[in-house]
C-alpha cells in the first residue's frame, strides 16, 4: 500500500483516513497542551516542592532533551514494530507519565516523571503522521492534515490561559491530571479504530546514525532553549548550538554513507517536501511558533492587563484558528497552494508587523479583530506547509519524512521563540532600561513578521 496513491479515495477508505486523523489530533492535543500549561504553574510547584520557580525549569529541560533523544529513533521503531502498537506505548507512556507528574512529591521524582513523558511525546508525534500517511489516499491528505493540525494550533494558544485558570482555581496537580481522561479515550481509539501494520522487512538499527543524531539534535534544542535566559551566560549557549551544528553536519554525512541509515534523506530531494520543511517551512514556522510566546507577554507586560485579560484576547486568537479550519481546504483546492501560501503568508507577516503597532489606547474591537486575522491567517498557512511537505513522499520514505519533518518542527519552535527572547532582551539592553516596554515588543514583532516576508 503506497502512503498517498494518486486515486481518489473510495468513500470507506475516506472514512477510515478522517477518523484516523481524528484520533492521531485527539493525542497531539494531549501532548501539545501538557507542553504549553505547565510554563503557568511553575512558581505554585516550586512552592509545593519547597525550591525556588527557576529551578523548576529543569523540568521543560529535562522533557525536551528526553524528546530530543529519542524522535530520531521513532520512525525505525514503527517500521520495526508497527506503527499501532508505538503509538499505543506512547500514549500509555504519556498518560502514566502524567498521573506521575501530578502526584509527586518533590522536584526528582517529578522530573523523573517528566523524562519518561518527553519518551511517549518524542514516539507519539512522528508516529502519529506515519499513521495518517499510511492511512490517507492522496486525495484525502489535505482533509487529513487539516484535522492534525488543528491541535498544533489551538494548544499553544488555549495552554496557558486554561493552565492559569486550573492553577489559580484547582491546583497545578490538575494540569497533568486532565491529561488520563485523554489519554484513556485515546488508546481505547486506537485499539479499535486504527489497523496494524509493519514493514515485511525492517532495516537494522544504524546505532551511530541514533547516536549522532540524537546527541546533535540535544545540544542545538538545548543551545536554542539557553537564549531565552540570557541571565545563564552565552559561552555555554553559544557552545551547545556549535556543537549542534558539528555534531549534525557529521550525522547527516553518516546518513549518506550508511547501508542502512536510520533516518532517508532522500526526502530532501523530493522538492515539495524539502520547501516546506527544511527551507520555506522552516523560517515560517519561526515566525508562527514565536507569536503565542509574544501575545500574552504583549498584554499583559506591554498593556498592564491581568491574566484572565490577555486570556481573553488571545481567545480572538484561537478563535480565528478555528473559524479557518472550515474553508482552508476549499480555498487551497480552488485557488492551489503557490497562489495561497503566497497571499496568506503575506497577510500573515502583514499582521504579526501589525500586532506591535496596537497600544492600550487602540480600540478593542480592532484589537480584536487584528487577532482574529492573526489566527486566520497562521492557520491557513500551516495547514497547507503540512500537507505540501507529504503530498508527493511515497511509500518508502514516509517513515523517515515523518521523524524528519518533527524533527525541524521542533526546531523551528524552539527557534522561534528563542528569536523573540533575543530581540525583546537586546532591545531592553539598548535602551539600557531595567524592564521591557511597549517600543521593545514593536521591535520583536515587526523583526518576527519581517522573518515570516
Amino acid at each position: 500500500m503506497t502512503a498517498i496513491p494518486d486515486t481518489e479515495a473510495l468513500p470507506e477508505t475516506a472514512t477510515n483516513a478522517r477518523r484516523v486523523a481524528l484520533i492521531v489530533a485527539i493525542a497531539f492535543f494531549m501532548q501539545l497542551l501538557d507542553s504549553t500549561i505547565i510554563s503557568t504553574s511553575l512558581p505554585q510547584m516550586g512552592a509545593s516542592f519547597g525550591v525556588p520557580a527557576v529551578a523548576m525549569s529543569i523540568g521543560i529541560t529535562v522533557y525536551m532533551l528526553t524528546m530530543a533523544v529519542f524522535v530520531p529513533l521513532s520512525g525505525w521503531l514503527a517500521d520495526r514494530f508497527g506503527a499501532r502498537n508505538i503509538f499505543l506505548v506512547a500514549i500509555a507512556l504519556f498518560t502514566l507519565a502524567s498521573l506521575a507528574c501530578g502526584f509527586s512529591g518533590n522536584l526528582t521524582q517529578f522530573v523523573a516523571a517528566r523524562a519518561v513523558q518527553g519518551l511517549g511525546s518524542a514516539l507519539m508525534t512522528p508516529v502519529g503522521r506515519i499513521l495518517v500517511l499510511r492511512n490517507a489516499s492522496k486525495s484525502e491528505l489535505l482533509n487529513a492534515t487539516a484535522l492534525i493540525t488543528w491541535s498544533a494550533l489551538f494548544a499553544p494558544v488555549v495552554g496557558p490561559v486554561l493552565g492559569g485558570f486550573i492553577t489559580t482555581y484547582l491546583s497545578w496537580h490538575w494540569n497533568f491530571f486532565i491529561n488520563i481522561p485523554l489519554g484513556l479515550v485515546g488508546l481505547a481509539l486506537v485499539a479499535r479504530f486504527i489497523p496494524g501494520d509493519r514493514e515485511a522487512d525492517p532495516k537494522p538499527l544504524d546505532w551511530p546514525g541514533f547516536f549522532l543524531t540524537s546527541l546533535g539534535l540535544a545540544c542545538l534544542l538545548y543551545g536554542l532553549e539557553r537564549i531565552a535566559h540570557p541571565e545563564d551566560g552565552m559561552l555555554p549557549t553559544v557552545g551547545l548550538i556549535a556543537a549542534g551544528i558539528v555534531v549534525g553536519w557529521l550525522a547527516v554525512r553518516h546518513l549518506r554513507r550508511a547501508p542502512h541509515p536510520l533516518l532517508d534523506l532522500s526526502s530532501f530531494k523530493v522538492l515539495t517536501f524539502a520547501i516546506s520543511t527544511l527551507a520555506a517551512g522552516t523560517i515560517f514556522r519561526v515566525a508562527i511558533n514565536a507569536t503565542p510566546f509574544l501575545l500574552p507577554l504583549l498584554f499583559q507586560v506591554g498593556f498592564g492587563l491581568s491574566p484572565v485579560d490577555a486570556g481573553l484576547m488571545i481567545l480572538a486568537y484561537f478563535l480565528g484558528n478555528l473559524g479557518m479550519k472550515t474553508v482552508t481546504t476549499p480555498t487551497l483546492r480552488r485557488f492551489g497552494f503557490r497562489s495561497v501560501m503566497v497571499v496568506n503568508g503575506i497577510i500573515a507577516s502583514a499582521s504579526i508587523m501589525a500586532c506591535g503597532a496596537i497600544s492600550p489606547q487602540t480600540p478593542q474591537a480592532l484589537v480584536v479583530a487584528l487577532m482574529l486575522i492573526a489566527g486566520l491567517s497562521r492557520s491557513m498557512q500551516f495547514t497547507a506547509l503540512n500537507t505540501l511537505a507529504f503530498a508527493d513522499i511515497d511509500a518508502a520514505q514516509r517513515s523517515s519524512a515523518a521523524t524528519l519533518s518533527s524533527m525541524l518542527q521542533q526546531v523551528a519552535m524552539l527557534f522561534g521563540v528563542a528569536v523573540a527572547a533575543a530581540v525583546l532582551n537586546l532591545s531592553q539592553i539598548a535602551r539600557a532600561q531595567p524592564a521591557l516596554d511597549l517600543v521593545d515588543f514593536r521591535i520583536a514583532f515587526f523583526v518576527i513578521g519581517a522573518i515570516g516576508l
